[in-house]
């Protein structure tokens, strides 16, 4: 029988999403529930937080650093397929620590995925998300009912049912980057967070 959404869920990302955060506002964003009397799997809605600035982000193309060259290139101020895609990575979910949990208590704040790391190590061991340089990603959140939540594995694909909510954020697309290239991500994100670590050196690999 189909269990409200009260009861315990999980809350992950997958290799191919990631949204984040709350200490700033910038290589961050977060998904959370939206407060409701809610008691079935589809009247589940997220939305993202600090909408507005990952629109602006968008609006030139995101990007994230990480590290080796990929199938994307930066050409006379916009990015540009240059060669074929590489071969898929090992499946990666994030799973968000605060799971499992009640749908009461997701509501209660911002779900936040700013411990979430990337990385292009295909031999990762240390639970981070695998992905490419060079190329572009859709993040997507998902919400499982703890019923279909067994089989959850950050090394396995998400399972799919009728206890498995998705959603994703057109606005959250970036492209991953050795060193930022387009010089108005690098002022945006600089007004926003005058610290972050992505600044300095940018035109080195990480």
């Amino acid at each position: 029988s189909e269990q409200s959404t009260g009861s315990d869920s999980e809350v992950l990302t997958e290799r191919t999403s990631c949204s984040f955060s709350t200490h700033s506002d910038l290589a961050s964003g977060a998904a959370g529930p939206v407060p409701a009397a809610m008691s079935t799997m589809e009247e589940i809605q997220v939305e993202l937080q600090c909408a507005d600035l990952w629109k602006r982000f968008h609006d030139i193309g995101t990007e994230m650093i990480i590290t080796k060259a990929g199938r994307y290139v930066y050409h006379s101020s916009k990015w540009m397929v240059a060669g074929n895609a590489d071969s898929p990575v090992p499946p990666r979910v994030y799973i968000h620590p605060d799971s499992l949990a009640s749908g009461d208590t997701w509501m209660r704040q911002v779900v936040s995925f700013d411990k979430l790391k990337l990385t292009n190590n295909e031999l990762d061991d240390q639970g981070h998300i695998i992905l490419h340089s060079m190329h572009k990603y859709q993040p997507r959140v998902h919400v499982i009912r703890k019923d279909f939540s067994s089989d959850l594995s950050p090394t396995k694909p998400v399972p799919v049912g009728d206890g498995v909510k998705t959603f994703n954020f057109p606005e959250t697309v970036f492209t991953t980057v050795t060193a930022y290239q387009n010089q108005q991500i690098t002022r945006l994100k600089i007004d926003r967070n005058p610290f972050a670590k992505g600044f300095r050196d940018s035109g080195r690999n990480r």
